[in-house]
């Protein structure tokens, strides 16, 4: 499983409440309309122009604040490929998996990347490969890949129960 595709990146500390603007915590509930909110405050531009599969790279610390699903949801309906980061917020790391949302935490690589290149990410092999440089990192383990595979956690959920049941 890998991806080929075009940066965004941004800096530390990129709360929940940036990424999906809490003023519509509770008045949006369709993940589609979530997604035109998505970095609204940070980047204006971002809804409106990213490109599917593109890779948000960010410092350390992202996905900080509340724990709500909206921001991992918001950015996986925006079209968002992967993020990768120096370090992400535990909550947020766990929402982003239970989405089908790839994380990968890369110090080095963080330095590395400007914003609009193209980066390659293989996540099994644990390689992400930009201008200056290839670097490593653990890759992501099968039963995570399952559920980036399937979608999110409840589509490999159901999956999983569908093959135990015989369907």
């Amino acid at each position: 499983m890998s991806i080929k595709r075009k940066v965004w990146k941004y800096g530390d500390d990129v709360n929940t409440d940036v990424i999906f603007p809490g003023k519509y915590t509770y008045t949006i509930t369709d993940p589609k309309e979530m997604a035109i909110y998505a970095l609204e405050d940070l980047d204006p531009k971002f809804a409106k122009e990213v490109k599917k599969e593109d890779i948000i790279v960010a410092g350390r610390n992202f996905g900080c604040g509340s724990s709500r699903e909206q921001a991992a949801t918001c950015l996986k309906y925006a079209g968002v490929g992967a993020i990768v980061a120096k370090s992400f917020s535990r909550i947020f790391f766990r929402n982003a998996i239970n989405q089908g949302l790839p994380l990968v935490q890369c110090k080095e690589a963080v330095e590395n990347i400007s914003s609009g290149e193209t980066i390659t990410i293989d996540f099994e092999k644990g390689e992400l490969s930009c201008k200056k440089d290839i670097f490593k990192f653990p890759p992501l383990p099968e039963s995570v890949l399952g559920i980036l595979k399937d979608g999110g956690l409840i589509p490999h959920t159901k999956k999983i129960l569908k093959i135990k049941e015989g369907k």
